[in-house]
């Protein structure tokens, strides 16, 4: 006898069973198993920007809702000018002008012209338009002119060369016609987008909201960029980090940075912004140190598990519900662990939130220009460089999750699996691609 436990007994002898290594897969599966596509709300056009469309959209009429003119000219017939020359001109006599926006409207009969300007409904009678430069303008020159003068009594039209039926009109349908699928459900809408949403005549549009995103970061050393660091402090680098990258992922993101190691403050500023969160996501406080308050708060919500993940880096992760229901992420405090904790599982979550078929990012497999190292048991999730046209990928600064001046460099992850400890370089690996 030892005197040690037996280790096949110690979970009888009441010793804690070691706490469970979740894969990356296993982490990510679940966190998205808890969330869904944001509900569709009807929005005005331009707080619909960024927005996916929650459902097909339909013209309810045509565009152009009429034939009208794409030149400034004059709507007339194409037979009265079948032989016009610059020597030998059609004459016409113009009974009326026709500006955009015109209700009543002149009919052109043989030998008469409309004066008209771009965008006017073409006249009964018209059957194309001749651009002012086509005609002497109704000056009676005869020559060509750059410009329209005023509406004379009587005036008259010189046209100096043919113009072919249909000519210079924008057919009425000719864009859209009424009952045609304009957008599809699933399209972000951007500027051209909520053009045509405009011109078919929407004054809203039902979509998938952008999800709101409260982001904070945790520590008492933490103080704000632009102020000077004193002993023993740092500048919050990721409430800015992670909101820019939620920004990007297609959130409307909201930063709370530099939250003190306090659990009373910590629990009153959540309290504060639970109101006006749909995703709540931290930094810091999820390790085993003393002042991680971060465990202690959630712990009085419920609902928030905290894990170890077998990864590198980014180890400790905590993912639940908070308050009202509202998901939260928790993430590690070191910047680098903090951003790959990001693209891994937060982006997703937004993307799912806001529909998207591009939860993930992609991923492309590159040779490595390096020979690689990684620990037993976990993924290694490298920085690095990404070269398509040669097919390959550099590594950038060390492995330090801390390192964010190689992380500002890098545009792409460099993948190891958990059951590799080893690559010499020209190794084959999945490469996580970071760029939009």
């Amino acid at each position: 006898m030892t005197g040690k436990p037996d280790p096949c007994c110690a979970e009888e002898a009441g010793a804690p069973a070691p706490a469970r290594l979740w894969t990356v897969d296993e982490h990510l599966a679940d966190v998205l198993a808890d969330v869904a596509p944001l509900p569709p709300i009807e929005l005005q056009l331009l707080d619909a920007q960024g927005c996916r469309l929650a459902g097909d959209v339909r013209a309810d009429g045509d565009l152009p809702p009429f034939d009208n003119s794409s030149m400034d000219g004059y709507a007339l017939r194409t037979a009265d000018t079948v032989r016009a020359t610059a020597q030998y001109p059609s004459v016409l006599a113009v009974v009326g002008d026709i500006a955009a926006g015109a209700g009543e409207l002149p009919a052109v009969g043989p030998g008469q012209a409309a004066r008209i300007m771009t965008g006017a409904p073409v006249p009964p009678g018209a059957e194309a338009v001749a651009p002012v430069e086509w005609t002497d303008g109704g000056t009676g020159t005869g020559r060509a002119a750059d410009s329209m003068g005023p509406a004379t009594e009587g005036e008259e039209l010189r046209v100096l060369r043919p113009v072919a039926e249909g000519a210079h009109i924008r057919r009425r349908g000719s864009d859209v016609t009424a009952g045609d699928t304009v957008l599809r459900a699933g399209t972000v809408l951007g500027p051209t987008q909520l053009g045509l949403l405009a011109a078919i005549g929407r004054g809203t549009v039902e979509v998938r909201p952008r999800p709101r995103v409260v982001v904070l970061s945790t520590g008492s050393e933490l103080v704000p960029p632009g102020e000077e660091a004193g002993p023993g402090q740092i500048h919050d680098s990721n409430s800015y980090m992670l909101t820019a990258a939620a920004i990007a992922a297609g959130a409307v993101a909201f930063r709370v940075g530099g939250v003190p190691d306090e659990a009373a403050t910590l629990r009153a500023v959540l309290e504060d912004q639970l109101g006006r969160a749909d995703l709540i996501v931290t930094s810091g406080g999820v390790s085993v140190g003393a002042y991680d308050v971060v465990k202690e708060v959630f712990a009085d919500y419920g609902g928030v598990d905290f894990r170890r993940l077998r990864m590198q880096p980014g180890k400790p992760q905590g993912f639940g519900r908070i308050g009202p229901g509202v998901p939260l992420l928790a993430l590690p405090g070191n910047p680098v662990s903090a951003y790959l904790s990001f693209e891994l599982f937060v982006r997703p979550v937004i993307r799912t939130m806001l529909g998207a078929p591009d939860v993930h990012r992609p991923v492309v497999r590159a040779a490595t220009t390096a020979a690689l190292r990684s620990p037993a048991g976990r993924r290694q999730f490298l920085r690095g460089r990404y070269d398509p046209a040669a097919g390959t990928v550099a590594p950038v600064g060390g492995q330090g999750s801390h390192l964010v001046g190689a992380l500002a460099l890098a545009d792409c992850l460099i993948t190891v699996p958990e059951d590799t400890t080893a690559l010499p370089a020209g190794s084959t690996v999945d490469v996580v691609l970071l760029t939009d």
